[in-house]
This record gives C-alpha cells, structure tokens and sequence, in this order.
C-alpha cells in the first residue's frame, strides 16, 4: 500500500494514542509513554515516506477529500509547505517524547503528561494537514486547548494555574480574530457567487480560495474614509490570529509565562507545535497575503519589531528556561519578518521564512532539553546560583554550546559553511536589506540587525553564567540519563549540519508549492514591486557574523572573565534595567490597567448603573400602575345605579358632540 493512502493516521494514530495512554497508561511502565512514542514514530515514518516522494516528484500532491453533513469538508492536503512542517513536528515531537520518560520518571502524574502531549502531536498534525480553513480553525482551537492542558500541568502550584489561563486568554483574543477573518471571507465568496456557492468553496478549501484572489480584492469597503479592500481585512484578521499563536507583540505575554510548565512541554511549544502554527498560517495562505494591499509591509514590520523588542528584555532574565522563551519570540519575529519580506521577494519569503522555522526548531528544542537537562540534575532554574555545571555534565554543555551556537549564526558568510542558524537567519537579514534598498525604509533591516547582537549576547551570557567559572552554589549536579543525553547528541547534529545540507533543496523545494500560481500578478493585485536577489556588499554579507562575534566577546568579557562590575549596572537605580527587568511594565499595564481598572471596574460601574435604570424603571412602572388602579378602583362602587347614571350621562355627551361637528360642516 502506498504511503499515501495511509496520510490520514498521522494525526489519528497521536489521538488514538491519547485516549489510550489515559485510560491504560497507569497500568504500563513509565506511565504509558510507549504507546505515544510508537504511535509518533510510526506517523514520522509516514510522513518521511511521503516527504521523500515529493522530493522527487513535487507535483505529485497528496489530495484527500470527503463532505459531510453537507456544509463541512473533511480533507489532507500535503504538498511541499505540509510535508516539510509534518516531518519536522513528528521527528521533534518523538525526541521530545523519549526525553520525556527520563525527566518525568520521577512524577507521579505520567499518565495525564504522555496523553495530553499526545493530543497536542495530534492536534498540530491535524492543522497542518487541514486542506481547507474552517478544519484548520478547529485543529487550531484544539492546539490552544492542549497547550492549556500543559502549561497548566502542574495546577496544584498557583503559578502554573495562572500561567495556563494567561495563555489561553490572549490566545483567545487572536482567535477571535482569526474566527472573524474566516466568517467575513465566507460573506465576501458568498458575494462574489450571489449567494449560490459551488461545490468545493462554501467549505473554504484553500485551492478553491486562491482561485477566487482576483474576484475578493476588488470588494472593497470605507473605514474612516479610506477605501479598505476586504482581503486586506481578512489577511490581517487571519495575521492577528498569528500574532496570538506566535507570539508576536503585543500578544506574547503569555509566551514567557508558559514557562511554568515541564521544560518537555516548554521544548514542545517553542520548538514544533504551538507557536510555528501562526507562521504557518501566514504561509500557508501567503497567495491572499500578497494580494492584499499592505498586508505584507504590516506583517514585516511588526515581525522586525517583535524580533527586536523580545531580544532586549532576554539579556536581563535570570531564568534559563525564561531566556529561551524570549528567545523564541525573537526568532519567530524573524519568521514573521521572512513572510513579509514576500512584499519585495515574493514566494521566495516562504521558503526563507520556513527554512528558518525548521532549523530553529532544532535548535531550540535542543536549548530546552539542555535547560531541562540542568535543572533535572540541579534542581534550579535562577543562573545565579549556578557556574561551573559544564565540568559535571559535559555532554549537555557540549550540545547547549552547539545549540548557542546556531542560535547566534556562526557561519562563513557567502558560502554554506556554518551552524544552521546561520544559514537560515542570514537570508533574513539580507532580505530585509533588500526590502530596504526596494521601499526606502530601513527599520525592520536595522531591528533585526540589532536583534542578532543580542541574540549572540543572551545566548552566551546564559552559556558563560551556567557553564563556566566556579560554582556560586552547592548544587551537587549530575549527568543527565541516556534516555536524555542521546536526544540531546540527535538534535545537536541537526543544529550543525541541516542548514549545510538542505539549504539549497529546500528553498527549490517550498517554491514549487507556488509553480502553478502567477505570484507575480497576484503582487500586482497588492501593488507590491518585486525585485531579485543581487550581489550585495561585503559588509551586509558580514554584518551579521560580525555583530555576532560582538555579542560574543562581550558576553566573554563580562560573564566570564568579570571585567566589569555588573553590580553597578544590575541596579533598580538604573532606570534601563528596571524597565528591561519588568518586561516594560506589560503585566500592569494589560492587567491591572486594562483588565482591571478598564474593563473589570468599567464593566461594574456600567453594571451598576444599568441595575439603577433597571430598578427604576421596574419599581416605577409598578408604582404608576399600582396608582392608577388605586385610582380607577373608586369608580367601582357596585351600585348598579351609579354604574347606569355614568353610561346615560355618557351617551348624552356622545350626542351633543356629533351634533357639534355636523353643524361645524
């Protein structure tokens, strides 16, 4: 039987082993986790197996489609954009999940742990299998649950419970917007089709969507007298759910704070699941991006702000795994940033975009799972009350190094000789050069400039302040188990080598998921110019490895060898650190300003003065009512002379009354 008629157990086999790890996992060794680990396994092997016939044969689509209950679809599609985002989320989510069973051995909870990271395997297989937007959607919801589920893991501890529900709620704001985007797209089709939808577009299949490009710009509408085409409202509304899933400013605040679960679980999001499904969003629907008017330009924009602005408060933190968090914000503000370059590049931007996502998901989930192996074998997560840990746990310094080390963009400029990091962020920063030279404005080029400084000097400030110098605590650490170690040495030779050996292929690769597109006259429809990649100069090229070098040594210089008195500088007196060190006063400002001054104590002022009306108006009904009876009471005296004398008297004013009119005309 060919791979493909097997695509559908991908996500059913995570799921399946979901229900069964719950129900049967505290009857099996190690709370049931053989049952996800093959279950992963078997579904990375098919998606492997489909990957490599793309490979050879790209037009050679998996298509899979059946109706149901007449409006609904359900439906695999797995072209190049899908194949890759498949392998790399199985294969990473299987390391994650063998791990797993050493970091959780010791937690009596196994069981729940194994189910619910199989739903979330399940749930983001799901999504990216999706062959039209409304299953997306309902894979995408299902995404946000099971992070839910895990962030909250441990809910016995005040801080994890508030952490989940953090996440869940300003993910909810993206969705709501991703929701709307989806229902003013389904009124705009319905308007290009005068209410009668063929088959194949009421349940939004993306083939069918995309054909309809053309019809949808030229619907257009005034918003504060700006005449606004619906794609652009649509592209955005779809991006503001990226933005929440992504983590992009200013919906990353749950990110951070996600950190509360198990670094399994923190390795899970930042590296393959949660946050990689708002930039694949973007890709995925990039043909409706580059036709919208300024959609692109916003996308770029923020992405090169984000990347910038999570980077700054990453060199303050003390948390290892909290520096990581912010360090995910920042790259995937590069992946953003790679997307929008599509308003200068074009289809391009989508394998620059995604050649970066895949290697950093390597990377990443290496610097999690060497986080985790620390603070497994330490038991602190504070870098402060570490040092010294590379001399009892070399194997976990070695790959965290090599993971620093792709994060930073080591690499020999112009030639493919460097981490994987390298290889994909550079491109980037290139783009966004390009996109400088092509629209006049250097902002994002020099955001994610500057972002890549810090970026080298937070990685190795954490590898200096963990792994280096003498021991500021008596942590008695340890070498993590194999069952540990040897994912670490998997994850470490792909954050070396991917990049060198698929940069090429894979750029060609993704490009052809657009072959059967005029990507060019879709940009016209946007007003978007697209120009070619040209010899830039030597020091754009070298720029980035320079500024990487820089943040380097400083680290070195500051971390390692002391040279200056930090105490001066890590002072609430100095007011840059402060506001670096309170992530710019964000938690106040969206809590206890927004939340609770605005909208809780809003919502009660309104209440109360609603309850005021409300009573008034009832108990004032009632009284005049009440009065008026009192009053009509006394008529009814029972006396049925009075009761004859009234309808006499009655009828003798009716008579003079029509006497009165008749003579009047």
């Amino acid at each position: 039987m060919a791979m493909e008629n097997l695509a559908f157990l991908i996500p059913l086999l995570p799921a399946l082993a979901f229900v069964l790890t719950f129900f049967l996992g505290k009857k099996l060794p190690s709370g049931g986790a053989i049952i996800p680990i093959v279950a992963i396994a078997i579904s990375c092997i098919i998606s492997l197996a489909i990957t490599m016939g793309l490979l050879q044969n790209p037009e050679h689509v998996v298509a899979q489609s059946v109706h149901w209950f007449a409006i609904l679809n359900l439906g695999i599609l797995i072209d190049p954009l899908a194949a890759v985002m498949l392998s790399m989320v199985t294969f990473v989510s299987l390391l994650i999940h063998i791990y797993a069973v050493g970091y959780m051995s010791h937690d009596p909870a196994k069981p729940r742990y194994f189910a619910e990271t199989a739903l979330f395997t399940a749930a983001m297989l799901g999504l990216i299998l999706s062959d039209n937007i409304l299953q997306l959607f309902i894979c995408w919801e299902l995404v946000g649950l099971s992070s839910y589920l895990l962030i909250g893991f441990w809910f016995h501890k005040p801080g994890a419970a508030s952490a989940a529900k953090k996440a869940f709620l300003t993910t909810r704001v993206g969705d709501v917007m991703f929701l709307a985007g989806i229902v003013l797209l389904f009124s705009d089709i319905f308007t290009v089709f005068n209410g009668n939808l063929p088959e194949g577009v009421y349940v939004l299949q993306f083939d069918e969507m995309f054909k309809l490009i053309p019809d949808l710009v030229a619907i257009n509408s005034t918003i504060l007298g700006m005449e606004v085409s619906h794609l652009t409202l649509v592209t955005l509304l779809f991006f503001g759910g990226a933005v929440g899933k992504s983590g992009q400013f200013p919906l990353h605040v749950w990110l951070p704070d996600a950190m509360e679960g198990p670094t399994t679980v923190s390795a899970l999001i930042h590296a393959a699941t949660m946050v990689t499904a708002g930039v694949y969003l973007v890709a995925r629907t990039f043909p409706m991006f580059i036709a919208a008017p300024d959609s692109l330009m916003i996308v770029a924009y923020l992405g090169a702000f984000t990347a910038l602005f999570a980077a700054t408060m990453g060199i303050v933190m003390n948390d290892l795994k909290r520096v990581l968090a912010y360090s995910t914000i920042s790259q995937l503000g590069y992946m953003v940033l790679g997307l929008g370059l599509g308003a200068v590049i074009g289809a391009e931007a989508v394998g620059v975009s995604m050649f970066h996502l895949i290697n950093h998901a390597f990377f990443k989930a290496l610097l999690f799972l060497c986080a985790g192996s620390v603070i497994h074998a330490v038991g602190t997560h504070d870098m402060r009350q570490l040092g010294g840990v590379g001399k009892v746990m070399p194997i976990t310094f070695a790959t965290m190094t090599a993971a620093a080390l792709a994060l930073a963009g080591f690499g020999i400029p112009g030639t493919s000789l460097g981490f994987s990091g390298f290889l994909s962020k550079d491109p980037i920063i290139e783009g966004a050069y390009l996109f400088a030279e092509s629209t006049g404005n250097w902002l994002p080029y020099l955001f994610a400039i500057s972002a890549a400084f810090l970026t080298s000097l937070y990685i190795f400030r954490l590898i200096f302040m963990t792994f280096t110098g003498k021991p500021r605590t008596d942590y008695g650490g340890h070498e993590s188990p194999s069952s540990m170690t040897v994912p670490l040495a998997i994850l470490a030779v792909f954050a070396v080598v991917f990049g060198a050996l698929t940069r090429t292929s894979f750029y060609h690769f993704i490009e052809e998921n657009f072959a059967h597109m005029d990507i060019e006259a879709l940009a016209e429809l946007g007003g978007y110019h697209l120009a070619h990649h040209g010899a830039e100069p030597l020091l754009v090229l070298w720029m980035p490895l320079i500024v990487a070098v820089a943040g380097l040594v400083i680290a070195y210089l500051i971390y390692n060898r002391r040279v200056v008195d930090m105490s001066r500088i890590v002072s609430r007196n100095n007011p840059v650190y402060k506001l670096l060190y309170n992530r710019y006063y964000q938690h106040q400002i969206f809590v206890e300003i927004f939340s609770i001054k605005i909208i809780y104590e809003g919502l009660a002022l309104a209440g109360f003065y609603s309850d005021k009306m409300l009573d008034w108006l009832v108990n004032g009904t009632s009284t005049l009512l009440i009065e008026a009876g009192d009053s009509l009471r006394k008529f009814q005296t029972g006396v049925i002379q009075h009761y004859a004398a009234a309808v006499v008297a009655g009828v003798g004013l009716l008579v003079i009354l029509i006497k009165l009119v008749m003579e009047v005309f």
